[in-house]
């Protein structure tokens, strides 16, 4: 039987474990009230580690670099987890980083995501910090989620020798082709892991607020080479041949689609169906012939019901504004760790202008600090949940429904 959404901090409360209150940081504005004196304090140490992932931002933004080639970006999340003391596992990744905090402890091994990949976009922005990478940009924010998995395991290593058990953060590569994750999980990065958090930049979002939903939030995608093939004759007996070209743009207006989109699988597989049955008819109508190869990109985004409770009730306790989004048709490779683990993927307002993959894109940094700490948060009581209390109880049911099983 799954937990309610308000047995979480009932729990916490039984078990000595205080909710998390925020009381760092800029986020006083969004409370609407003034900081006491150990607020001032921790409001300091808050400002230096804001200023530790503006930079660490910004460098990723000036040096991206797309999907496998992420070498560079490797080597300098390296360096910034060894300036803090934090283990790296090695799992033998060309590109990609996967680090350890906890285990002191023993306990379970939960998961936290940040994708690294840049997009082949020429950047046109003025920022001081814009691309110096002609024709490469972070134009979907993976170093703003670099960065606050950066933070997050930063404040983690402070609480390293209490945590119940082991976070383990994942830099994966190569979100931006639907390879990474499947990659990662080949490495078997994954095989001990009781639960995986991720999370992406909502520019349509306040800064101050996380959107998250329960089952569908972002489509499954999937491409398509679709080859025509006709009847060649002589210029003069037009009428003995079958125009491949005619029969291609009859196919294109019949279909109006660049990609599939779905968020259901029944309603994929139905898409997919009428998809062949366009293609096949018109093409044999008009005397040519057609084949179809599917490109597969990711499965739905499909959070786990009981998780996604947990996580709510964990916002709602660091003071941020928990808000439903509208599920996003943009696909995310996140989805294939739900395939093996239960995990929920979250949005983060970041009050950006222009949406991803915008050559202008850009975000409020000021979503950085708050979004590290509600990231080590939701770590540590996850950890906690998972080590007093029956893993059943904490996830729920699992529902059939929310398992891809490929196309």
């Amino acid at each position: 039987m799954r937990a309610k959404a308000s047995e979480s901090l009932f729990c916490f409360r039984t078990l000595g474990i205080q909710p998390f209150v925020w009381s760092q940081g800029p986020w006083f504005k969004l409370l609407g009230r003034c900081p006491t004196w150990g607020e001032n304090r921790g409001r300091k140490l808050m400002t230096k580690l804001e200023q530790d992932l503006v930079a660490i931002r910004r460098h990723l933004h000036q040096n991206p670099e797309t999907a496998h080639q992420e070498y560079q970006t490797t080597e300098y999340i390296l360096a910034c987890l060894r300036r803090h003391g934090i283990r790296v596992i090695d799992y033998g990744l060309t590109a990609g980083v996967v680090a350890e905090i906890g285990g002191i402890v023993p306990g379970p091994v939960i998961a936290l995501r940040a994708d690294i990949d840049a997009l082949p976009v020429t950047e046109q922005t003025d920022l001081p910090y814009a691309s110096r990478i002609p024709g490469k940009m972070h134009a979907c924010g993976h170093d703003f989620h670099t960065a606050v998995v950066i933070g997050a395991g930063i404040l983690l290593k402070q609480l390293e020798s209490d945590l119940p058990g082991t976070v383990r953060l994942i830099f994966q590569p190569a979100e931006e082709t639907a390879t990474g994750a499947r990659w990662i999980m080949e490495h078997r990065v994954l095989d001990d892991v009781s639960c995986i958090f991720g999370l992406h930049n909502k520019p349509d979002l306040p800064v101050g607020t996380v959107g998250i939903k329960a089952g569908p939030l972002m489509a499954g995608a999937y491409g398509f080479v679709v080859e025509i093939q006709g009847q060649g004759s002589h210029a003069a007996v037009p009428d003995h041949s079958v125009d491949p070209i005619v029969t291609a743009s009859l196919v294109v207006s019949a279909l109006l689609e660049v990609t599939i989109r779905t968020f259901d699988l029944g309603v994929r597989q139905a898409v997919l169906k009428r998809f062949e049955d366009i293609v096949y008819g018109v093409s044999s109508a008009l005397g040519a012939s057609a084949s179809i190869r599917w490109v597969q990109g990711p499965p739905p985004v499909n959070n786990h019901e009981g998780l996604t409770d947990f996580v709510r009730d964990v916002v709602a306790g660091t003071g941020l504004r928990v808000v439903e989004p509208k599920p996003s048709a943009a696909g995310e490779d996140f989805a294939f760790y739900q395939q093996s683990v239960p995990g929920v993927f979250v949005f983060v307002g970041t009050s950006g202008h222009y949406e991803w993959h915008h050559p202008q894109f850009d975000l409020d940094e000021s979503a950085l600090p708050f979004t590290a700490e509600f990231c080590k948060e939701l770590c540590r009581l996850a950890l906690t949940r998972l080590q007093f209390h029956d893993p059943l109880a904490f996830y729920g049911e699992a529902d059939e429904e929310q398992i891809f099983d490929g196309p």
